[in-house]
């Protein structure tokens, strides 16, 4: 790594060489990162983007005369082009990169200006001691890598009132029919979604699947409290997600095992004559860092795909509710 970058600093001879010289070490560092410690953290979503915006930055305005948006400008094509080699080279697909944004753009941004100020204010920070401090960054970002550990699990709620009884709506939250295609776009990007449940079986130790556009979750039946409860255990869960990319189609290592639901339930409470108030949770860990960046995404895609369902169930238990009112007695 030290002779990479000595190598960099000394071939650097204008802003083209700089851009094009950034992405090989951020690549480089990456490569470590998520191929070898199996990690996406704190390296590659907040290290390397503070490379790519502050190496560009630094190392043209300590040779060149350039503005702060100049500056600005090395950086971000330095950025532009990193992600042009994630999807080409079938790496990392469109929908990751558009979640990675927001946090990307701010550390370039604020590496970018560090880069630029260090230089207006004549650091005398030499070759060897600039080089020294990028490799101890580098090794320090990466053992914080190798000990990362998911927190306690996290949980997610939704709520929805259903104007039918209890009895209905448990019914229908054991297991249902298929659900109309979406149509939002957010499940259009390639996020799995859910699209019918089925169960074999009844009480606790049923075996329930929820099926999704990616394949089935396995849901062993742990607490079947009718029609108030119904608690569930993950056995196996499918892909979160099918990434899209315009060149190939690509399995990046994040879609295995980084985001993992370990339980979910359904609670039924009435609360009032034929109305019913349903909530759904789900618990899950995430092992992407910083985790209270990705729990964004994650909380916000588990709310999309349980409103999915709880909205079905709503509409299917209404609509029998109506049918039974309607139906003439026979006496």
């Amino acid at each position: 790594m030290i002779i990479f970058i000595s190598f960099f600093q000394k071939g650097m001879k204008s802003k083209s060489t700089i851009v094009l010289f950034t992405p090989a070490i951020v690549f480089a560092i990456g490569f470590i990162s998520i191929y070898f410690l199996g990690d996406y953290g704190w390296t590659v979503f907040v290290f390397l983007p503070f490379l790519i915006g502050f190496l560009p930055s630094y190392l043209a305005s300590k040779k060149l005369e350039l503005s702060k948006k100049d500056c600005y400008s090395l950086s971000f094509t330095s950025l532009l082009i990193s992600l042009l080699v994630l999807l080409i080279c079938a790496i990392e697909g469109v929908i990751c990169i558009v979640m990675a944004l927001p946090i990307l753009i701010l550390i370039i941004w604020i590496s970018a200006y560090i880069g630029y100020t260090i230089n207006k204010k004549k650091s005398k920070l030499s070759r060897a001691h600039f080089t020294i401090i990028l490799t101890l960054y580098s090794l320090s970002f990466l053992s914080f890598d190798y000990i990362n550990e998911p927190e306690e699990m996290m949980s997610v709620k939704t709520q929805i009132v259903v104007n039918a009884p209890i009895e209905k709506v448990w019914d229908n939250v054991v297991s249902f029919d298929t659900i109309p295609e979406p149509q939002e776009f957010f499940f259009k990007t390639g996020i799995a979604y859910p699209q019918n449940a089925t169960i074999n079986g009844k009480g606790v130790g049923a075996i329930r699947y929820c099926n999704f556009t990616t394949g089935s979750f396995v849901e062993p039946i742990i607490t079947w409290n009718e029609p108030n409860l119904l608690q569930f255990t993950v056995a196996s869960q499918p892909l979160p997600m099918k990434e899209w990319n315009p060149f190939w189609d690509i399995y990046p290592p994040h879609l295995d095992g980084y985001l993992k639901s370990y339980k979910g339930q359904f609670k039924l409470e009435r609360i009032g004559n034929n109305v019913t108030l349903l909530e759904g949770t789900t618990w899950y860990k995430v092992d992407i860092y910083p985790q209270f960046y990705w729990k964004i995404w994650v909380n916000t895609i588990i709310h999309k795909i349980h409103y999915r369902v709880l909205k079905h169930i709503k509409s299917e238990s209404e609509k029998e509710n109506a049918q039974s009112r309607n139906t003439p007695k026979i006496i």
